[in-house]
């Protein structure tokens, strides 16, 4: 009898738990400037974090999300970090052609090393460069993504209209990043993520840091109404957003 009460006392704490920890909250956004990962260990911290089965898995989400919008032509990775994306992209997507994109110059040598050894070299190129002033002409390619990168634009307007600048009329985007408007349970996992980080990355709050300098979906719709996008959709998931555009063919 007693175990029988007991064990519905912890259902019902449980339940109470999960309802409570589910319920969607918002802080104030934190200006995350850390840009650029121009440290070398930095960049050998995020090669090795990008290697973990999470962020395999956020991959498989986004290559998933991609697979919904048919890319083709060129595509553009801005902020490709290590290169395991478009390892991704590369292995699945067998008609395009892929130019990966950072702002950190150790971080496009250690990209081009990780797509080397993987054999996919001759279907990707690189350049440095930064979204508020992509290295492409106008009007030059059909999609372009970013993920996790969002959050570290420094003037997110001009980043969007960058990206609509170099995509061809028709051309897409899609963009990845954290959602700051998720639930308790989502904040908890966040706050005590930095202990398991490499110990350069948890030094400096991450993922902690990122996550309150990401965008709500609602502020990411004023965003693209206001960069006069008039063809997108911000789709909201567990702890991130999907935001997906299209340049109007006939500016």
């Amino acid at each position: 009898m007693w175990l029988i009460i007991i064990l519905a006392a912890v259902a019902v704490a449980f339940i109470v738990l999960l309802v409570v920890t589910s319920r969607s909250i918002t802080v104030a956004r934190q200006i995350n400037l850390d840009e650029g990962m121009d440290d070398t260990e930095v960049v050998k911290a995020y090669d090795r974090i990008s290697q973990w089965p999470q962020f395999r898995i956020i991959r498989r989400i986004i290559i998933r999300e991609l697979k919904r919008h048919h890319p083709h032509g060129t595509l553009v990775d801005i902020g490709c970090g290590p290169g395991y994306l478009l390892v991704d992209m590369v292995r699945v997507f067998n008609n395009l052609k892929f130019i990966g994109v950072d702002i950190s110059p150790q971080m496009v040598e250690k990209a081009i090393g990780n797509i080397t050894r993987k054999g996919l070299i001759e279907r990707v190129s690189f350049q440095v460069g930064d979204v508020q002033g992509l290295p492409f002409q106008s009007n030059s390619l059909d999609f372009v993504v970013s993920t996790l990168s969002l959050h570290h634009w420094l003037q997110p307007k001009q980043g969007f209209d960058e990206v609509l600048r170099v995509l061809k009329p028709g051309g897409r985007f899609l963009v990845f990043d954290l959602k700051r408007n998720s639930s308790r349970l989502a904040y908890c996992v966040i706050r005590f993520a930095p202990l398991v980080m490499p110990a350069v990355l948890g030094k400096n709050n991450e993922p902690t840091s990122s996550f309150l300098a990401s965008y709500t979906p609602t502020e990411i719709e004023a965003l693209m109404q206001d960069i006069g996008c008039t063809k997108w959709r911000v789709r909201a998931g567990l702890f991130w957003s999907f935001t997906w555009g299209q340049k109007q063919v006939h500016d």
